[in-house]
């Protein structure tokens, strides 16, 4: 696996470890792009809060923050690291088939 797909993973996994990011997300995947205070609305975590998970999620790439009007900024879900999270995963399970169907074979006989 190459490092920088394991570091990319490795920041979507502990983006998503935490519950209230996740439902930032959620918010995010439903309603569309928002700021910190309509996510505030929407969701039972502070304006506060919301403003330092956006920060992780960003760091993470997750979100993008996009300018508005006075002042406002609007974040907008971005997909691509949550693929590459997707293909790690993939490759771990592909790496775990072999071994496990080698077991399952020795324990049928």
């Amino acid at each position: 696996m190459q490092p920088e797909i394991e570091a990319i993973a490795e920041q979507v996994f502990v983006a998503l470890a935490d519950p209230s990011r996740r439902a930032v997300l959620a918010a995010l995947a439903s309603g569309g792009p928002a700021t910190a205070t309509d996510l505030a609305g929407r969701l039972p975590i502070t304006r506060q809060a919301i403003a330092k998970h956006l920060a992780l999620l960003a760091e993470a790439g997750l979100v993008t923050a996009e300018p508005g009007e006075r002042r406002r900024v609007r974040y907008r879900l971005r997909s691509a690291p949550m693929q590459v999270a997707q293909q790690f995963l993939a490759a771990l399970a592909r790496d775990w088939d072999g071994p496990l169907d080698a077991l399952s074979d020795y324990l049928g006989r």
